[in-house]
């Protein structure tokens, strides 16, 4: 098998290459920038989570596409990249967290929940006959410590972010970021800007029916989806 050349280490096993590389890892990265553009923000007293679904056509029921998932009362995930990764690693997510609740009678923390996940992602790259999962996930909830947010990736790695994202649409809205990022800023400051990173990215099928928000309050510790009428409202667009 080609021991001299990368081709060597392309193969359905993530080996090693002699410089240091694991291909398989690195094509798990390239199906999440394929994905739809999703964000996170952390303002103060709270957090968001904001995707853009991705249905352009007019055959497909928006509401059958879930690219943000509920994991427990106070905690949920975007994600991007291939869905059917993504749906399994909230399974196993959604079983970490009962199973915390079970054991202990506490919800379980944000960061406890992202090592678990990344613990799974990074079990994935070490064995025969497996291939990384191809999907990131923004990681939002609220516990004793306040409100995090979490971004994971292919590997197994995470990093707590005050405002990232995830996709296709990346380096445009983590730039638009740098730049217009506020933590002391409130919720409906913190949608108009991730609605305006969205449509910035998006182009021109983007809508509001094309879009979904989630958010979480520190105090309150729910997380919740935002009407599209209160969305509505908060951007001052027409129905």
């Amino acid at each position: 098998m080609y021991p001299h050349s990368s081709a060597a280490y392309d193969r359905a096993i993530t080996v090693f290459s002699p410089d240091g590389r694991l291909f398989q890892v690195e094509y798990a990265r390239e199906a999440v920038k394929r994905g739809t553009t999703a964000l996170g923000i952390v303002f103060d007293g709270g957090g968001l989570l904001a995707t853009d679904k991705g249905a352009r056509s007019k055959l497909i029921r928006s509401e059958s596409i879930e690219k943000i998932f509920k994991i427990d009362e106070h905690i949920g995930a975007a994600t991007s990249g291939l869905v059917a990764d993504a749906r399994r690693i909230i399974h196993h997510a959604r079983i970490e967290a009962q199973r915390e609740r079970v054991a202990y009678n506490n919800p379980i923390s944000v960061e406890e929940l992202t090592k678990q996940v990344c613990d799974l992602k990074q079990m994935y790259t070490q064995y025969g006959g497996t291939r990384p999962f191809g999907t990131a996930l923004l990681i939002l909830g609220a516990d004793n410590s306040g409100v995090k947010l979490f971004e994971t990736d292919p590997s197994g790695a995470f990093s707590g972010v005050y405002a990232a994202a995830i996709g296709s649409g990346r380096k445009d809205v983590e730039a638009m970021f740098e730049k217009s990022y506020n933590e002391k800023a409130g919720l409906e400051d913190s949608i108009r800007l991730a609605y305006k990173a969205l449509k910035s990215v998006g182009g021109k099928g983007t809508s509001i029916d094309t879009l979904e928000f989630y958010y979480v309050m520190a105090e309150e510790a729910k997380f919740k989806k935002l009407p599209v009428d209160e969305l509505r409202k908060i951007l001052k667009l027409k129905g």
